[in-house]
């Protein structure tokens, strides 16, 4: 009985740690840093004409698909935290029920009560560790969906134009300063956005 009841605690310790990871963990909001060219350092003249960046903060918070994605990934947080929640409370509730009754169970009651209860506990332990692998992998795959989506439209933008190199810049950033005419996120952000408009576009269209 010792045992049981250290397990179901623990179990809530788990409870409450997966809820701490989906309430408070939320999907990274830095947009890539791209660059076009990887090339010898630049000199200090001619070359410093070819570079130019992009305002990530900017991008976080304007570009409709980062924004969706966000959007999505915490509502599914949401649902699951509320998921978990409601199991690791059933799970307590029952355990509290058994302990009000358990001196009037016969011993194979008490010993088959107490499995079932060992057993739902080693699942809902499974369960918050597989949600959270779940979460953290959906997230990493998105991560690298927006990373290829700025990186093809920055490939595609930068023809004919003589950027080598696109940095992104956010506040507190490593960049201390940076002209505004070398400023290239408004162009960048518009272009992004009509690419997603056009996807969106495409496949909601209706079947021929």
């Amino acid at each position: 009985m010792k045992n049981l009841s250290v397990a179901l605690n623990l179990v809530l310790l788990v409870a409450v740690g997966v809820l701490y990871f989906l309430h408070f963990k939320k999907p990274s909001a830095t947009v890539p840093v791209v660059e076009l060219k990887k090339g010898v350092a630049l000199p200090p003249t001619a070359e410093a004409a070819q570079i130019a960046y992009v305002n990530t903060d900017t991008l976080a918070a304007k570009y409709e698909y980062f924004k969706n994605t966000l959007d999505n990934l915490q509502n599914r947080k949401k649902r699951l935290e509320n998921e978990v929640g409601g199991r690791a409370r059933s799970l307590q509730n029952e355990f509290v029920a058994y302990q009000q009754k358990r001196n009037t169970l016969s011993l194979e009651q008490v010993q088959l009560t107490e499995q079932n209860l060992s057993r739902k506990e080693a699942e809902l332990r499974q369960y918050g560790e597989k949600v959270s692998n779940d979460l953290m992998r959906e997230e990493q795959a998105k991560t690298e969906e927006l990373f290829g989506k700025i990186t093809d439209y920055l490939k595609k933008y930068a023809q004919g134009k003589p950027y080598k190199y696109v940095f992104g810049y956010t506040k507190g950033s490593s960049i201390l300063y940076a002209q505004d005419s070398l400023d290239i996120t408004k162009d960048v952000l518009t272009g992004l956005n009509d690419e997603y408009k056009a996807e969106n576009a495409t496949s909601k269209a209706p079947a021929k």
